[in-house]
């Protein structure tokens, strides 16, 4: 299985005919200069390349009415005059005589490419169409959308595939008020939407754009809207927002199928947006929604409009969808006070139809994020000389973050596995490297002198192979890694890889272990290591850099204590390398340990070594082995509420260490 890519070049055949200065932006090129960085890269030829087929009115009916097929049908036959009359009628469209064939084609691509994933052909993929859709509504067209996509995808899957329950993501930068609209009233479709939103002073200006829009009937709390409310939105604002919202709901939601409205407006750089989140955080959103669903995950292109900056972050997204590891996150780990302000509000007003935010004590926001505009400022439009001035450095900005993008190149080896004796039951993925070698004698007998537990030749042996894969790992020969280890010695092996790995070269080490591990008694809180024990005693004397949290008892336990606590502490602390540690006895299914290792792999761009139990199950060492290859971790089966005890003892750790750890927050400061 791997990642599908669906395209048809007549899609670039649409193009505005008059003078617009509003919609010369949907151009062309924006599906060429996508195209041609897929390629660039490579990318292109590892994906399964599928060409568009036109979606046939019987599919458009799913969403749209006759009346609204036949007119655009129709177009095709009028001229330029009359096609530019017909566009006047609606807000922000422009038609040409084959924008029929162009939508149709884009709404085929994005069928293909849900039943090529609902088959099994492909695990996941991309559709990369034009005209856009999110917009479009079930008979009019909007925003440059004719047909509404991924919101007969949607229905399509249900119709076709029986599927009851499909998440949309639409990380466009406008609100996609389409597919809010043919959905509100529907519980089978989770819809959430980040977006531009400046109290309703920007496009399209929708009261029902704001926190407090949840659907409607049936469909209440299936509609999720988290308003941007300041430009400038980056890398630490779109990460908390799928922290501390997206996430908890969709596990609570549990889908079977993730359907991504894809528009990359939001991208630092382009115009529409004037965002700063950089490419690179879009394989970061895209790994952590490839943990749901068993990964099954279509993304179908919206907008974007700065042409290097979508090419690159199409390029990200891909790169993430073929399972390789997403850069680091560069820039401060520190969410705006704005954005922590609309987090507040979606969570507030959500909290009474989801028991994962009702066990976080999501409190009431004070205030609406909603004020009546007085008027409708004019958008920084870009054509004008404010726009310009504004784009000279953020360009430069922009540049320099792409020169920075091509100094992380995808290791060698994806993933390793260091065994101490390969267990004939083990199926590891293709691709898989079986590692036999071990440090030098010399170096083993240097490490590992303080331990008694190493001094028998089996702790040893498999120390020393320890030593080999975290040397390739910090060298960039391995991307991530496996390792065994004799259950006396584990917690001799781990001080002495986290020792290692600090005078190797990794600057912040961040260890997450799991069960009766004790924290390394000559560890400093120096600001380079970070530890955190799961399901350990709890600390004599914690601190910012030492965070013990008791091992949750039910799966909502052990998600709240991952979204809001594991990976809000490795985002702020931004390691570059991550050692998970599996104790003897450490409590976890291998499902929740294979959840655990997946969304780690993001905070160190790829960088785990995961150290377990020699007498662990092959299943076992095969789920962790496939995750840190990029697949999906199994499902962890039906949602049940944390106890009282675990959210108390999550909430009383949370509290402390926020002043440090800011994607800890998940409110504004009063």
């Amino acid at each position: 299985m791997g990642t599908a890519l669906v395209y048809h070049e007549d899609m670039t055949a649409a193009r505005l005919l008059w003078e617009d200065p509003e919609c010369e932006i949907e151009c062309p090129q924006r599906l060429t200069a996508a195209l041609e960085g897929l390629q660039q890269r490579g990318l292109e030829q590892r994906c399964l390349r599928l060409v568009a087929r036109e979606a046939s009115e019987a599919e458009l009916g799913l969403v749209h009415s006759p009346e609204y097929v036949a007119l655009l049908r129709g177009t095709q036959a009028l001229g330029t005059q009359e096609l530019q009359a017909l566009s006047g009628q609606y807000d922000a469209v422009y038609f040409h005589p084959r924008t029929f064939h162009c939508a149709r084609l884009a709404v085929g691509a994005a069928l293909q490419l849900v039943d090529a994933v609902m088959t099994g052909a492909v695990r996941n993929g991309l559709a990369l169409v034009r005209p856009p859709g999110h917009h479009s509504q079930r008979a009019a067209a909007n925003g440059f959308c004719v047909f509404n996509s991924v919101a007969i995808a949607a229905r399509h899957a249900k119709q076709k595939h029986g599927l009851h329950r499909v998440l949309i993501v639409d990380w466009d930068v406008h609100h996609g008020q389409g597919t809010q609209y043919i959905f509100e009233d529907d519980p089978s479709v989770l819809y959430f939407s980040w977006h531009r939103y400046e109290h309703r002073r920007f496009w399209p200006y929708l009261r029902e754009s704001d926190a407090d829009a949840v659907g409607q009937g049936q469909g209440l709390g299936f509609t999720v809207n988290l308003p941007w409310n300041q430009v400038g939105m980056g890398n630490a604002d779109y990460m908390a927002a799928f922290l501390h919202v997206l996430l908890p709901l969709a596990f609570e939601f549990d889908p079977e199928l993730v359907l991504v409205s894809a528009g990359f407006d939001s991208a630092i750089g382009d115009p529409e947006g004037q965002m700063q989140a950089t490419p690179e955080c879009f394989a970061h959103l895209t790994q952590l929604l490839q943990v749901l669903a068993d990964g099954r995950v279509c993304a179908v292109l919206e907008g974007g409009y700065h042409l290097e900056s979508l090419s690159q972050s199409v390029c990200m997204m891909v790169q993430a969808l073929l399972g390789d590891p997403a850069p680091p996150l560069s820039g401060p780990m520190v969410p705006h006070g704005s954005a922590l302000e609309s987090i507040q509000s979606v969570r507030a007003a959500q909290a009474p139809y989801w028991m994962s935010l009702q066990q976080q004590g999501a409190a009431p926001v004070l205030s609406p994020s909603t004020c009546s505009p007085e008027g409708k400022p004019s958008p920084l439009l870009p054509w004008g000389p404010e726009f310009k001035a504004a784009a000279t450095q953020t360009m430069a900005a922009l540049s320099s973050l792409l020169d920075k993008l091509c100094l992380n190149p995808t290791p060698p080896v994806r993933t390793a596995v260091a065994l101490t004796a390969p267990d004939a039951a083990l199926v590891l993925p293709p691709g898989v490297l079986c590692q036999e070698r071990s440090a030098l004698p010399e170096e083993m007998q240097a490490w590992a002198r303080p331990h008694k537990a190493l001094a028998q030749d089996k702790a040893l042996t498999a120390l020393g192979k320890v030593l080999y894969l975290l040397d390739r790992l910090l060298d960039g020969q391995v991307s991530s890694g496996i390792a065994a280890t004799p259950a006396p010695a584990t917690a001799a092996t781990l001080d002495v890889a986290i020792r290692c790995g600090l005078s190797h070269g990794a600057q912040r080490l961040l260890c997450v272990a799991v069960g009766q591990l004790d924290r390394p008694p000559d560890l400093t809180d120096d600001g380079r290591n970070l530890w955190l024990n799961i399901g350990g005693k709890e600390a004599a004397a914690p601190s910012t850099f030492h965070v013990c949290v008791p091992l949750p008892g039910t799966t909502g336990g052990f998600l709240n204590c991952v979204l809001a606590l594991v990976l809000p502490l490795a985002y702020s602390f931004q390691p570059d390398l991550v050692l998970v540690a599996l104790g003897p006895a450490h409590g976890l299914r291998d499902p929740q340990a294979a959840l655990l290792t997946a969304l780690l792999r993001g905070p160190a761009g790829g960088r785990v070594l995961a150290l377990i139990d020699e007498e662990s199950t092959p299943q076992l060492v095969g789920v962790l082995a496939r995750v840190l290859h990029g697949e999906a971790p199994p499902s962890l089966g039906p949602f049940s509420m944390a106890s009282p005890e675990d959210m108390q003892a999550l909430m009383r750790l949370r509290g402390p260490l926020e002043p440090q750890w800011k994607m800890l927050q998940v409110a504004a400061s009063p």
